[in-house]
């Protein structure tokens, strides 16, 4: 891998590290929508990393969602509950963002900041002998 690939998918990682840390903070603050919109991000920063060990780039949420899934979640590179955990973030941090009545309370932050944490901490494991 060349590293200016390699440099790429350690700022990727960097930014997932730093969304999640932003998803605790919103959380512990009572910002439930926007903690669960920081929870996708650092979920979807790791994706794109993923994807990049794969040679893919997605222009899209949802193609980070589809490709993960085809490139790594059917391929038995990475679990199949995390491709079930991006595509629920991305569903919740969309419903957070965009609709007018939020459903997002305490318990469905918390759990969507709990389900980034594991995902970003499987993907980086997966990452982990690309960017040595």
């Amino acid at each position: 891998m060349n590293s200016a690939r390699t440099e790429l998918i350690k700022g990727y990682i960097a930014k997932g590290r730093d969304k999640l840390s932003a998803a605790r903070d919103l959380l512990q603050r009572q910002h439930y929508d926007d903690a669960v919109s920081r929870a996708y991000y650092a979920a979807f920063h790791l994706a794109q990393a993923a994807l990049l060990v794969e040679g893919q780039q997605a222009e899209s949420h949802k193609g980070v969602v589809m490709l993960f899934g085809l490139l790594l979640v059917k391929t038995g590179k990475i679990d199949r509950r995390f491709g079930k955990i991006l595509a629920n973030l991305k569903d919740d941090r969309e419903s957070g963002d965009y609709e007018a009545i939020s459903f997002i309370d305490e318990e469905t932050a918390k759990r969507a900041v709990e389900a980034a944490e594991e995902f970003c901490k499987a993907v980086e494991e997966y990452l982990q002998p690309f960017t040595v």
